[in-house]
């Protein structure tokens, strides 16, 4: 059986140049935020930083304290279960038949026989995603 948690994901712009990631995971890092995920990459002249935090609530105090510009939260879904082929097309297949598109997914498989990925709808599909998914807040 998946598991399959709504979850809140937060961005930064920063300058793509070395050293910036490692600075915002840093004062992250220093404020004892937990991250389930991250992902970053290149926009125009700046980088983009994406973080998926354990605790919402303490993320947000976290940041406004050390001053860092994270866009508001959106939602993404946590699909975490055992290892197996067609894991992650299973629950892709339930949003193609809802007809609801996913715009962005990143899936692995870190080992020990598990999967996990985290996939994004578009802000309007979010709560029909949830139900169709079978999502828990947390």
């Amino acid at each position: 059986m998946d598991s399959i948690r709504k979850v809140g994901y937060y961005s930064i712009l920063v300058p793509n140049t070395p050293g910036q990631t490692f600075r915002v995971l840093q004062t992250l890092v220093s404020a004892g935020i937990n991250l389930i995920a991250c992902n970053g990459f290149p926009r125009g002249r700046r980088a983009q930083i994406d973080v998926v935090p354990d605790d919402s609530l303490k993320f947000n105090r976290a940041v406004k304290k050390a001053g860092l510009a994270f866009q508001p939260k959106k939602s993404g879904f946590l699909m975490q279960g055992d290892d197996r082929p067609g894991a992650l097309t299973e629950h892709l297949n339930k949003l193609a038949i809802a007809r609801i598109n996913v715009t962005a997914v990143e899936a692995l498989s870190p080992g020990g026989g598990r999967w996990a990925a985290i996939l994004w709808v578009k802000g309007t599909d979010v709560e029909r995603a949830s139900r169709v998914l079978r999502a828990k807040s947390k």
